[in-house]
């Protein structure tokens, strides 16, 4: 089988230049390692790409020309990170501008144009993640409605996008510890009644949805008797520490507090669940009584050190749930971002790189199973 998409966010390319050259220095020999003839991305178009490309027909068609070209397709984008994506420090930036800013339905829609010019054939639909609407500080009412308003905009574009090009593109909202839908149930309790449910849906996320502590197959089946659905799913995961409070498990867990990306922690507190917004943070103040889990997307094929572990499980029990759910699995996107700053890469070099990007997504192809949509 082809093997799931790989998201391009982890490479710093902020002009179309510096896109193909991303193309050309990983995604290339990512797919001559794989063997294989054609490999899916993920990619992510920083906002002045996406506005320039939006805005000239021709250069979309370059676009797709120079992906076939390469060998390369493109059925889903993400449009969570708006831009500086690879800045010294990222952490709150990364969910600016939020749905109540017009920006951020600008740069969505100039995505969705883009992405309708980019579907390969074989796509049934084209699938565009993005942000669970905020930060959740701060958010009013009046906020809430001006991110319905925006959406309901945002599906009225794609209902017209699909009467022109003959597939639908569809959003997927991508609930986030710490932010307005911080969990899937909270994306579920939003959505339901208020998006339109053809066009818009769910990113499932499985490390987030694995630092909240739920149960994969109870989520799955509340969007779907919400009437949801999910569109996309983000192949990721999380990592975890039994026991944070020792001093085995501090010293490991420590490794991984770096300074760009914001890393939340939760502590499986059999009271409720415990709640820091970065792992210094929890490092500080957390009990450290209960097992921790940490939003740092942790490559899908290698176990971290002892005695850290990984939540693959959750992805693997989250597949299985889906494939008893739904007739067709969506699109699924390996979304490891953090590859640079993971402690004593061993992938640093662009030649470690690719060969890791490889190794992740052969372990997708092989522990996800035949059904997977590229």
């Amino acid at each position: 089988m082809t093997p799931p998409a790989y998201c391009t966010n982890v490479h710093p390319a902020e002009d179309l230049p510096g896109v193909l050259a991303q193309l050309d220095r990983y995604a290339v020999p990512v797919r001559e390692e794989l063997g294989v003839d054609t490999l899916a991305l993920g990619l992510w178009l920083a906002d002045p790409v996406a506005h320039g490309l939006a805005k000239d027909e021709t250069a979309r068609r370059g676009l797709a020309a120079e992906l076939r070209a390469r060998g390369l397709e493109v059925s889903t984008l993400n449009a969570f990170p708006y831009g500086g994506f690879h800045q010294d420090v990222v952490k709150h930036s990364v969910y600016l501008p939020p749905w109540t800013d017009p920006r951020r339905l600008t740069y969505t829609a100039d995505c969705a144009v883009v992405l309708a010019d980019l579907l390969p054939d074989s796509a049934s639909y084209g699938s565009i993640s993005t942000l669970p609407l905020a930060w959740r500080e701060p958010w009013t009412s009046i906020d809430d409605d001006r991110a319905r308003g925006a959406l309901d905009a945002f599906a009225r574009f794609l209902r017209a996008e699909a009467a022109r090009n003959g597939r639908p593109i569809r959003l997927a909202i991508e609930p986030e510890p710490g932010c307005v839908l911080d969990t899937v149930a909270d994306a579920v309790e939003w959505m339901a009644g208020r998006v339109d449910h053809d066009h818009i849906g769910i990113c499932l996320d499985t490390c987030h949805l694995a630092v909240s502590f739920a149960d994969p197959a109870q989520d799955v089946a509340a969007i779907d008797r919400a009437g949801l659905s999910v569109v996309k799913v983000q192949a990721s995961a999380a990592l975890e520490v039994a026991e944070p409070g020792t001093e085995e498990g501090r010293r490991a867990i420590a490794a991984f507090a770096e300074p760009r990306y914001l890393h939340q922690v939760r502590e499986n507190d059999p009271a409720g669940v415990l709640a820091a917004d970065d792992l210094p943070d929890a490092l500080a103040r957390l009990p450290a009584r209960h097992p921790w889990r940490v939003h740092f997307h942790v490559p899908l094929h290698e176990a971290p050190p002892p005695p850290l572990t990984s939540t693959t499980g959750v992805l693997l029990a989250a597949t299985e749930a889906l494939r008893n759910t739904v007739d067709n699995l969506p699109h699924f996107e390996v979304e490891t971002y953090t590859w640079t700053v993971l402690p004593g890469s061993a992938h640093a070099s662009e030649a470690g790189l690719a060969a890791g990007i490889a190794a992740e997504l052969r372990w997708a192809t092989e522990h996800l199973g035949e059904g997977v949509s590229a």
